[in-house]
């Protein structure tokens, strides 16, 4: 068995084994918790409020954007940039396809994948500069954001060295990168991922129910 058959089977199989064994431990502990009745006479809809904070915080208010653009632009620019380079690169609808769904879908163009690659690059760079540079974030900030950090730098990469698909090295240290980043994914603040999705809405469903909005 060569380096690439063992990144891309067993190892890349034990990866996403843990990876998705880990993020639905941790979603469904999150949603089993137990909280404290509210005794109080609700004045509106947690439902509705749960609901309306996920769409209203999906674009930064313009305070907020006028203050901290810079890092506002790197945010979007990043996931975005991220999500496009997973789900609609070439190369990643072929592996997809063949070790996932059976079925792909059409990719994005060369020029999609040149602009998204610079997006995400240029994010990633910006939020961890914000981060080290900012006397609060560094603050509040640990040995596991910069490991998160430097995970997902790496494995962006070596995804871009691995383009060189004649070497068959490049493209396994880029399925060992992301095999090592899926597995340390659970276990780390990657998880917000999934988390904020939860954590926004139990928020607004409290203010919903107070007769509030967030």
């Amino acid at each position: 068995m060569t380096f690439l058959e063992f990144t891309e089977g067993p190892m890349w199989r034990f990866a996403a084994f843990v990876f998705l064994l880990g993020v639905f431990w941790h979603l469904a502990h999150w949603l089993m918790r137990r909280h404290p009745k509210d005794l109080s006479k609700p004045l509106g809809s947690g439902f509705a409020g749960a609901v309306g904070t996920l769409f209203r915080h999906f674009l930064p208010s313009p305070h907020f954007l006028s203050r901290n653009w810079l890092v506002t632009f790197a945010g979007y620019a990043f996931h975005l940039g991220l999500f496009a380079l997973v789900l609609f690169f070439g190369p990643h609808i072929e592996f997809i396809q063949t070790h996932i769904t059976g079925f792909g879908w059409e990719p994005m163009p060369y020029w999609g994948f040149i602009v998204a690659c610079q997006l995400a690059f240029a994010g990633l760079l910006i939020l961890w500069l914000k981060r080290v540079l900012d006397p609060v974030l560094r603050l509040i900030s640990d040995s596991g954001d910069q490991v998160g950090t430097l995970l997902t730098f790496i494995v962006m990469l070596t995804g871009c060295m691995a383009l060189m698909q004649s070497y068959d090295f490049l493209r396994a240290l880029h399925m060992l990168t992301v095999n090592l980043w899926l597995i340390y994914f659970p276990f780390s603040r990657l998880m917000h991922a999934f988390t904020w999705v939860l954590s926004r809405a139990e928020t607004g469903a409290v203010y919903g129910r107070r007769g509030s909005s967030l």
